[in-house]
């Protein structure tokens, strides 16, 4: 099994470089819709839709959305963000106070309405970000933010992890391993300031951001676990082998990439 993953995370990392670093706008947001559409079949089944037609049509209404948000005005993307940040922030308190509320996300309306904010503002953010390719140095920064905090949470959970984070919802993540995330995040944030060109008076803003998108990214891995919980999933599908679905690795990031978005608006151009 260990086997199994490693050689899917090196496959999986590997094609996210070609794309965030080789490929034309335009494809980079095709390709990522693609993904974006893969993660609405699997979160169709989340919220408890079975029949083909009507999951097929979930997807088609994200696919949807993704369109209308790329037809959008210039400039009017980071606008769409900021609606990202009370969903997140509604989600937050939905993980710390579950299983309260456990009546109202068994419902699939909820459900089917938390997949759309959760997998839109995603994709608005990275495509943004990215742009024609100037900011992709920016995109790797971010998934290596969130790809070390995850790393780091998992190793110092195993080697210190005593008090759990959210038991109700993810029993096996500790609080020792989300201070683990956090060091490890903004640990690279610091070597990576001055290079990207936010030393100086921007260094402490740059690092609360680090702070503020490890802590979004281990929201959105707690949300996904919460809707998985209330549906009686473990994986959200079996696409990739070791890893499960395509939600399951990507979960960190839907929450991830719009604060860390938001935030490098709000922290402003590089000195």
């Amino acid at each position: 099994m260990l086997r199994q993953r490693v050689l899917t995370a090196i496959v999986l990392v590997a094609l996210a470089l070609w794309a965030i670093l080789g490929w034309s706008g335009e494809a980079f947001a095709l390709g990522f819709a693609g993904v974006a559409a893969l993660a609405a079949w699997e979160w169709s089944a989340l919220a408890g839709v079975g029949a083909l037609p009507a999951r097929l049509g979930y997807v088609a209404l994200v696919a949807a959305l993704l369109l209308g948000v790329a037809f959008t005005p210039v400039g009017a993307g980071p606008t769409l963000l900021w609606a990202a940040v009370p969903w997140w922030v509604l989600a937050a308190v939905a993980v710390l106070r579950y299983p309260a509320g456990d009546r109202f996300w068994a419902q699939r309306v909820p459900r089917l309405a938390a997949g759309v904010l959760v997998l839109v503002p995603a994709w608005t953010a990275l495509v943004g970000l990215r742009g024609d390719g100037s900011g992709a140095v920016l995109v790797l920064y971010l998934m290596g933010v969130i790809w070390t905090a995850d790393t780091a949470a998992y190793f110092c959970g195993r080697r210190w992890g005593r008090r759990k984070l959210a038991p109700g919802v993810s029993p096996g993540k500790t609080w020792e391993g989300f201070y683990g995330a956090l060091a490890g995040g903004v640990a690279l944030a610091a070597a990576c300031a001055v290079p990207l060109g936010y030393g100086g008076q921007q260094l402490p803003g740059f690092l609360l951001l680090a702070l503020a998108t490890v802590v979004s990214s281990v929201l959105g891995d707690l949300f996904e676990s919460l809707v998985k919980r209330v549906a009686g999933i473990k994986d959200s599908g079996t696409i990739l082998p070791g890893h499960g679905g395509v939600m399951d690795r990507i979960d960190s990031l839907t929450a991830g990439a719009p604060i860390f978005v938001v935030g490098l608006g709000l922290l402003g151009s590089p000195a």
